[in-house]
């Protein structure tokens, strides 16, 4: 039965009883500043077992129905949900969501910000129209979720896996496996529910093929690209199995042996940040800057003499696409700021 169709007191009960449960959780799923937010799903996150082949597991997922054909069934990572019609009402639960739909011509009426910032992306913001907040991908309002009345929630397994009863009870709810690396596979699986797989598909194809040019054009003696993020609690040098580490390896660009792993990050104490050589580096600060190690790595000798910071080759890119971003329209956002500062 829907939340919304129970009498108030029934409704506050059951969310009173969602967020406890969602409280009290042992999950090690956790936000990007690494906080174990007690809702999502170990199994997924990294060094989970299922971490690394959650790309080829969300292929899978999807609906066989024809284009504008409802109801239709789309199978996801937690189950099978039907849409009896087109959605309308939207409700998104972290910001791969929120770029996807928006890329669909969707604007939402609910989303879910990072804890980082609890703006709209500015890069989204012309076309995202006015969605209210429903909390934090750490800690959602379920309340204010059911207020919306949706019609279709989308999130994902390793943020809210525990939050999918009470969801569902309030829409249809559609979850991936997880953000990241998987960011394509997530957009053809939100695709399907909205009925817009053609759009999907061939915004993916246009951005690949967008990738491919700037690695032909940057010829064949290609710089190494490093990636460092400053977090509250640590610094990380992105690897090969996050949003970044997908956009630079569609366009054919080396990565520092470090940084080729499989995984989604490799986490340094700033006296470590000699770690982070590379051709080119780019930093991104998650967050309130000061709250970061920023200043003590950067401050560190080590920094100093790195090849990429004598050679004014450090650049600050925006978090909010180059690491947040986790959808099609940042993508291209990245690629555009790569050939800025690549293709002389």
């Amino acid at each position: 039965m829907s939340l919304r169709r129970r009498g108030p007191a029934a409704v506050a009960l059951s969310v009173a009883a969602a967020l406890s449960l969602a409280a009290c959780g042992s999950s090690d799923a956790k936000d990007e500043a690494g906080k174990d937010n007690g809702s999502g799903s170990k199994s997924v996150a990294q060094g989970g077992k299922d971490f690394g082949k959650a790309a080829e597991d969300t292929a899978k997922l999807g609906t066989d129905a024809k284009p504008g054909q409802f109801p239709r069934t789309v199978t996801h990572a937690l189950g099978k949900t039907e849409l009896k019609e087109r959605p309308k009402r939207v409700v998104v639960l972290d910001v791969g969501e929120l770029d996807n739909v928006v890329s669909l011509g969707i604007k939402p009426v609910g989303w879910a910000p990072s804890e980082g910032s609890q703006e709209i992306p500015e890069y989204l913001k012309k076309d995202v129209g006015e969605p209210k907040s429903v909390g934090t991908i750490n800690n959602l309002d379920l309340e204010a979720i059911n207020e919306l009345k949706p019609d279709l929630i989308l999130g994902s397994k390793l943020r809210a896996e525990k939050n999918y009863k009470e969801l569902a009870k309030i829409a249809p709810t559609v979850f991936s496996i997880r953000p990241g690396f998987t960011w394509k596979e997530n957009y053809l699986l939100n695709a399907a529910a909205l009925d817009k797989t053609d759009d999907a598909k061939k915004q993916i194809a246009d951005y690949e093929a967008k990738a491919r040019k700037l690695g032909e054009d940057l010829g064949g003696d290609k710089p190494t690209i490093s990636m460092v993020r400053y977090l509250p609690q640590f610094t990380r040098l992105y690897a090969q199995q996050s949003f970044i580490g997908t956009i630079l390896k569609d366009a054919g660009l080396p990565r520092p042996k470090i940084q080729q792993a499989d995984k989604l990050a490799v986490e340094i104490s700033p006296e470590q940040i000699d770690k982070a050589d590379g051709d080119w580096i780019f930093t991104g600060v998650y967050g309130a800057p000061e709250k970061t190690k920023r200043d003590a790595a950067e401050g560190n000798p080590l920094w100093k003499s790195l090849k990429a910071v004598k050679e004014d080759r450090a650049k600050d890119v925006k978090d909010e696409t180059w690491y947040l971003g986790l959808g099609v329209t940042a993508a291209n956002s990245v690629l555009d700021d790569l050939r800025g500062f690549l293709v002389k």
